[in-house]
């Protein structure tokens, strides 16, 4: 074996004919040879997104998982270890600490030592998983260093599912003549993507599938070294791992037409069709305009303002906050211009302050309980809590919702009061925001992302009432949601000023200040005109 050598290749994945490439033995593929040691090919694939028909991909998948020698790991991943292995694992990395990093080869020798590299009959083989490992190690201390904080668990979870998978894959397994294929379906994190870079450098057959878009495994294989990269058309949501073979549907027809329905109303193409985006995420992209702009643009449906975009299953919405302080020297200018904005079929008008109720509960369990591991408000988590009142509106809304509050809580235009900390500060806003009033997710409901954008107008003339905190909270969740907000003051006073950065909306001054100045409705002929316009 002295000066032999294994060298692997990669197989180039045919997208047709997957199924049958990785049933193939290694003497059948390209590149075998035996000469001065061993050559062979090997299958690596990412396979991003889904195709135009989901209940096909679906079936791929549960096929794929019956053929044998094929390991879903990701649905059968074990994270135990032994008590004994643990402390030979924690021994390595004190000494590692200690030292401030070792050598790669000093820390093989360390595993080497406490037994902690799986063994192989094929003296070329064993030597080979020795190597393949030093490339792991030597990959993660080149991109981050032994020293980093994410060492640790990725050392000790490679640990982990070399024992309880790598190594009987290695015992059961002819790896020489036949690897077996190991399937990921979903997110990866670190670890998973490190143990599947160490599979594809020992010759193991890989694919990689995340319908929801994410490549994962770039992180390791920018350049498509080990895999190659098969992008579908559409991405979907990550659904549970079929464990039956799903039913088919859909003719012919059926995937014309949703063939058909991609090319013309996708993500870039400006041609919409209604509720196309409903399961999409909202997010606001707010304009500085002038005063003047802020009409031209109040009118137009989202699609059409400037910086509008759909990317990864989020919908960039251009959305207005502004409040307009006195009123113009052209009175009738003025009230032609606010009843244009409340006239809207989509808009709400707000007379009368607070217009919402301060929650006085204390939300700190609920807040704390919805906390990721980086101290950040968890989507989910918020959703599964047995607070959340918004189980009857459909999915997309409400992670919608869910993502603007936790958005809302991460801002920085959000004011402390006097002698408030800043985790205090989030936590009002957290108690006030997940209370949203009836008729605010009623315009949640109508809103289209892509079309018109809802609108809030609200005129405080201080005679009915100020605009409180809770309020301002409210304001803040419903522009990071999207909605078109303006508030009017004739009397220029400070309010939104008092809770909110004033540079998270516009001001606009107008000629002069009026005080008292009541809301002015409509005029009969105005409301007549309305009427016979719709």
């Amino acid at each position: 074996m002295v000066g032999q050598k294994m060298t692997i290749s990669h197989y180039p994945f045919q997208t047709g004919s997957w199924g049958e490439q990785i049933e193939k033995p290694l003497k059948e593929r390209p590149s075998y040879s035996e000469e001065e040691g061993l050559a062979f090919s090997t299958i690596g694939a990412r396979i991003i997104g889904i195709t135009h028909d989901e209940t096909e991909y679906y079936i791929k998948l549960y096929e794929l998982a019956q053929k044998k020698d094929v390991h879903i790991l990701s649905e059968e991943l074990d994270k135990t270890i032994s008590q004994e292995r643990f402390q030979a694992i924690q021994k390595i990395h004190m000494v590692n600490q200690r030292e401030n990093g070792l050598s790669i080869n000093r820390f093989v020798a360390f595993l080497e030592g406490e037994q902690l590299i799986p063994k192989h009959e094929n003296p070329l083989f064993h030597r080979h998983i020795r190597l393949s490992f030093m490339e792991v190690l030597k990959h993660f201390d080149q991109h981050y260093g032994f020293a980093h904080e994410n060492f640790r668990r990725v050392f000790l979870d490679l640990m982990k599912w070399s024992w309880n998978h790598l190594d009987s894959w290695l015992k059961t397994y002819s790896i020489l003549e036949k690897p077996p294929c190991i399937v990921w379906y979903g997110d990866m994190n670190k670890s998973q993507v490190y143990f599947f870079y160490y599979l594809a450098l020992l010759g193991f057959d890989i694919i990689i599938f995340h319908p929801g878009g994410e490549d994962d495994f770039s992180l390791i294989d920018e350049k498509e070294t080990f895999t190659d990269v098969v992008k579908h058309p559409l991405n979907g949501g990550i659904k549970p791992f079929p464990t039956e073979e799903p039913e088919r549907k859909g003719t012919v027809a059926y995937k014309a037409s949703q063939e058909m329905h991609h090319t013309i109303h996708h993500e870039g193409s400006s041609l919409y069709k209604p509720w196309q985006f409903r399961d999409y995420v909202p997010t606001a992209v707010t304009l500085k305009t002038t005063y003047d702009e802020t009409f031209i643009l109040a009118k137009e449906r989202a699609f059409i303002r400037p910086n509008f975009s759909v990317q990864n299953e989020q919908v960039r919405i251009p959305n207005l906050f502004a409040k307009i302080m006195g009123v113009s020297h052209s009175e009738r200018e003025y009230w032609d211009r606010v009843q244009t904005l409340t006239e809207y079929e989509e808009a709400s008008l707000v007379q009368s302050f607070p217009f919402t109720t301060e929650i006085q509960a204390n939300y700190q369990y609920h807040y704390q309980h919805c906390l990721n591991r980086d101290g950040e408000l968890d989507e989910e988590k918020m959703r599964r809590s047995n607070w959340w009142k918004y189980e009857h509106l459909p999915e997309g809304l409400q992670k919608g919702i869910a993502t603007a509050i936790a958005n809302t809580c991460k801002t920085t235009n959000w004011l402390t009061k006097q002698g408030e900390t800043e985790e205090e500060a989030k936590l009002y806003l957290f108690t006030q925001i997940t209370s949203i009033p009836t008729f605010v997710l009623e315009l949640m409901q109508k809103f289209d992302y892509a079309q018109e954008v809802p609108k809030l107008v609200l005129y405080c003339n201080e005679k009915n009432g100020v605009l409180s905190r809770s309020d301002a909270a409210l304001l803040l969740l419903l522009n990071e949601f999207g909605f078109d907000l303006f508030l009017y003051n004739p009397q220029g006073h400070n309010d939104l000023e008092l809770y909110l950065n004033s540079e998270c909306f516009d001001t606009h001054w107008l000629d002069e200040m009026v005080f008292g100045q009541d809301f002015k409705q409509p005029s009969i002929f105005r409301k007549v005109l309305k009427s016979m316009k719709k």
